[in-house]
């Protein structure tokens, strides 16, 4: 029982009496009153009902926010209830048509007219059984199935159905005793329908969603007229009872609380989480017969409103004689017997507040106004800053534990720093851990703060929350990972920082910390070959040569696999997932510095598992061979190296980098390979000038006549070389000559200048060579002079021929023809070479009237020769290339100035019109060309 004495008293509310609406002519301000007589008053769908018991009026008002009073005649004599659906436009009504105890039941329907007025949908007497009696109070259910009727006599009618109607609906009587009685009130949660109803002497509860409507007695006293009311789902729709000693709620199956509230109890209501109550002040007389009946004009009555959540007075003032209480348009009228209605108008939440702050933080009533707030459903931010100001006021006070879980009240609102600053203290780190820890929670916490909370972790040495913090699931991790582990990190707590890290899958966090500071190298290995494909890649170039220098072999097999057929080895990847992914092996060859051991293994492996391996595989292996080698000491091994060196040159990889094999070949002095590269990339010159750099004399013999054919200069250059030579090179010289004279490929003169250097070269040296060349010459000497003889006959032939047909007459003494060597007949063609044709197969097969048909193909050939021999006269260019390569450069010579290119020839093909004194000249002269050409 909570006694209302103890309660704080507040003016949450504003008091006016409501003044009549200006006129037109601007007039105003006075109170509007309400005719006289109203004694029964209800409220809903925007207007204030009236009704009047005075005899001879009936009226039912009805009062807008516009305040335009309007009426209908609803009753002969009096209306005695009112009841407005808040839901529907439904009026329903009890009054007298007539003298007697016969009051009526009417429906209204407000949205339909019948003839100005409101339209009545149904009428009914309102009379238990056949005795009439006085109806005491009404209620009707919002769903319009359910209306209840109370009657002086104890009586309860209920009528089931649709009310609108009679024919839809069903009048029985729900209740009988011997007591008033004072209130129903219907009570719908869900499914399930419940009525209440109070008498002077007891309250009951009927279920009405159950056959044959079970009932149950919750209490053994009651209460006055008016003096009950049904509360709002903020008080779970509970039976409010006021009796003058105490207010009572009721569930539909026990009582509930109660509240020691002193005073004769006049009217009851429920606003807004309010429970208002008027009252008879304590100086009136002592209540009437029917508790709650009408007082006495002289009354002088309180109103209270309480706000039962939070225990405190919302507002108390004195009225005189309270006719009824209406809530419509979100506010409270009061409405008098002297007809004046005065308005109370809640103030906002924040005005409450603001206006008894003062009070509520001097008086430290913290709690009160917090309470007020939330049951006023005050926004985040103005219950944050009472949360604040509260936490300020505790911390004054040093009162640091509660101040902080104030402070974890306005996370979200207030600014962190505020609150961080207060507790940075070493004696406050508790609080402040607190703070830290639900600023997490609620993600909402930025780096510095993960920095923070940890670094006061750490300082209370409070290893068991550290682990909590940071053995979150996944799922629930609230502050940045990466900064954490930099703090756990850097404040010693490496096995935390490596949890962390590899839970949140920051690899290189995780490889840093193992590394550099556990130094647990295996781990570290062993962690990157469970990673995916890409990341071990990564962190094997970058941590690659670390490894090397402290688990040589294990980071050697790992970077096989690698490079080969990678495969995580944790069981979180499935098999084959990354199947083909191969990292290029070039890459991580600086991996192996100052391992040439496992870097030759790791080479020799790829070159074997992967013949397709990038060209710096090979190069490298080939200059870690060479290496080797070349320091080897004991023999079997260099030569074992040695071949494996060759063999690698020879497995024909380095034809793309040949000048890069040479010269490591050339700096190792590995000369085998330095031949066999020359000879691969045909350099005999360089072959032939090793081995003269050697002195190694056969071989510079065998190179020419390996490589001679193919670069005739080798010859030269070993002449020259052994004419350099001091010592006896008599045999190789003659060598030399031989080959040379065999294939002519030196002037006999150059060659004697040659070996003019060397001063053990006697004259015996070539004599055989001298006289050899001596001997062809002649010979050749004597061929050039018969063929001279021949030529200088066959000009002469071809120059009396030329004669003759200049001076004598042509005889044709041709009898067949040429062409078909049948006999010859008239007409016929004779030509001056000696053919003749019949004039029909002449002009049959030949082409030109002036050409030969027989001669005509080789006549062709030769002024084909003759155009070419013009075409090419001119290209000196070319004859000089041929001049300088030439072994004979005096036959280039000769060719040319027989082709003409040294003179120029007119070459007369056709015979010009009108020319009949030098047409037979003319064709002489192209004859004798052809004949010329032809027997040479």
């Amino acid at each position: 029982m909570a006694a209302y004495l103890q309660w704080r008293r507040f003016v949450f509310f504003d008091r006016e009496t409501v003044k009549e609406p200006p006129g037109p002519d601007g007039a105003g301000g006075k109170c509007f009153a309400l005719p006289a007589g109203i004694t029964v008053c209800d409220s809903g769908r925007g207007s204030l009902v009236f009704g009047d018991i005075l005899r001879g009026g009936g009226q039912i008002w009805f009062l807008p926010r516009s305040l335009q009073l309007s009426s209908f005649q609803a009753y002969k004599l009096r209306v005695t209830h009112l009841y407005q659906l808040k839901q529907h436009n439904i009026l329903v009504s009890v009054g007298e048509d007539e003298e007697g105890i016969n009051p009526l039941v009417k429906v209204w329907n407000l949205e339909k007219r019948d003839g100005g007025n409101p339209l009545c949908t149904r009428i009914f007497p309102a009379i238990p059984g056949n005795k009439p009696t006085v109806v005491s109070c009404l209620t009707v259910h919002e769903n319009l199935n359910f209306m209840a009727i109370g009657f002086a006599d104890g009586s309860v009618v209920l009528t089931k159905g649709d009310i609108t109607r009679d024919r839809h609906s069903k009048t029985q009587i729900l209740h009988e005793g011997s007591y008033p009685v004072t209130g129903l009130a219907f009570r719908q949660s869900g499914k399930t329908t419940h009525l209440f109803v109070v008498t002077t002497e007891n309250i009951q509860s009927y279920m009405l969603s159950v056959k044959d409507y079970p009932h149950l007695e919750l209490d053994t006293h009651g209460c006055g007229l008016r003096c009950s009311s049904l509360s709002d789902p903020s008080q779970d729709l509970q039976f409010i009872v006021a009796g003058n000693e105490c207010v009572y709620l009721y569930q539909p199956d026990e009582r509930g609380p109660c509240f020691a509230f002193e005073g004769q109890k006049l009217i009851v209501h429920w606003y807004r989480g309010y429970l208002i109550i008027v009252s008879k002040d304590r100086k009136t007389s002592p209540k009437s017969e029917f508790a709650g009946n009408e007082a006495q004009n002289s009354d002088k009555q309180v109103l209270n409103i309480y706000d039962l959540c939070n225990k405190f007075i919302a507002y108390s003032s004195v009225f005189d004689d309270i006719v009824d209480v209406l809530a419509e348009w979100g506010s409270l009228y009061v409405l008098t017997r002297d007809g004046k209605i005065h308005v109370l108008q809640e103030k906002d939440t924040q005005t409450k507040l603001e206006a008894r702050k003062p009070m509520l933080f001097r008086k430290n009533l913290f709690e009160m106004a917090i309470n007020l707030a939330k049951s006023h459903h005050l926004d985040s931010d103005g219950l944050s800053e009472i949360f604040r100001q509260y936490g300020d006021h505790l911390y004054a006070k040093g009162n640091h534990d509660g101040a902080i879980q104030q402070y974890i009240r306005t996370i979200g609102k207030l600014e962190p720093s505020y609150v961080i600053r207060k507790f940075l203290d070493a004696q406050r780190i508790h609080n402040l851990t607190a703070y830290l820890q639900t600023l997490h929670l609620q993600s909402l916490a930025n780096a510095d703060h993960t920095t923070l909370l940890l670094n006061c972790y750490t300082k209370l040495k409070d290893s068991s929350k550290l682990e909590e913090f940071i053995k979150t699931s996944e799922s629930e991790v609230r502050f940045d990972v990466e900064t954490a582990i930099k703090v756990l990190r850097q404040a010693g707590y490496y096995s935390h920082a490596v949890y962390l890290a590899e839970k949140h899958a920051h690899h290189e966090w995780y490889l840093k910390i193992q590394l550099e500071d556990i130094k647990n190298y295996q781990e570290a290995l062993h962690y990157i070959g469970k990673l995916p494909f890409d990341q071990a890649e990564s962190n094997m170039k970058r941590y690659g040569k670390i490894l090397m220098n402290h688990v040589p072999k294990e980071t050697t097999e790992l970077l096989k696999i690698l490079c080969t057929d990678y495969q995580p080895s944790g069981d979180n990847e499935g098999p084959g997932l990354l199947e083909g992914k191969k990292a290029n092996s070039e890459e991580f060859i600086p991996v192996f510095a100052n391992n040439s051991r496992e870097l030759k293994a790791f080479l020799e492996h790829m070159t074997e598992v992967q013949a397709d391996s990038p060209q710096g595989v090979y190069d490298t292996l080939l200059e870690l061979r060479l290496q080797n080698w070349a320091h080897e000491r004991d023999e079997q091994i260099k030569e074992k190296l040695h071949s494996e060196a060759l063999t690698l040159l020879k497995s024909g990889r380095f034809k793309t980098v040949f000048d890069k094999a040479l010269v490591l070949c050339q700096m190792h002095n590995f000369k085998d390979g330095v031949l066999y590269l020359y000879e691969q990339g045909k350099l005999f010159q360089q072959i032939m000038h090793y081995h003269m750099q050697n002195e190694q004399y056969k071989k510079v013999i065998e190179v020419c006549e390996l490589y001679g054919d193919q670069e005739a200069c080798l010859w030269e250059q070993a002449l020259g070389y052994f004419a350099r030579k001091e010592e006896d090179c008599k045999e190789y010289i003659a060598a030399v000559l031989k080959h040379i004279e065999n294939k002519n490929l030196m002037p006999p003169l150059l060659v004697v200048q040659t070996l003019a250097h060397n001063s053990t070269a006697t004259l015996s040296v070539i004599k055989d060579y001298l006289v050899n060349k001596l001997q062809k010459q002649s010979r050749q000497v004597e061929q050039d002079e018969q063929r001279i003889q021949k030529y200088r006959e066959e000009t002469t032939r071809i120059r009396q021929e030329i004669e003759e047909l200049k001076a004598s007459p042509k005889i044709f003494q041709k009898t067949k023809c040429s062409i078909c060597t049948s006999a010859l007949e008239l007409p016929s063609v004779h030509f001056l070479c000696g053919h003749s044709f019949h004039q029909h197969c002449f002009e049959s097969y030949s082409e030109s009237d002036s050409e030969c048909p027989t001669c005509m193909p080789e006549n062709r050939k030769v002024m084909d020769m003759i155009r070419a021999q013009e075409q090419k006269r001119d290209l000196h260019d070319q004859f000089q290339h041929q001049l300088k390569c030439a072994n004979d450069g005096f036959s280039v010579v000769a060719d040319y100035f027989g082709r003409g290119v040294f003179n120029k020839i007119t070459l007369i093909t056709d015979l010009p019109p009108g020319k009949g004194a030098t047409t037979i000249e003319a064709g002489l002269q192209r004859e004798l060309l052809l004949h010329a050409k032809r027997s040479t």
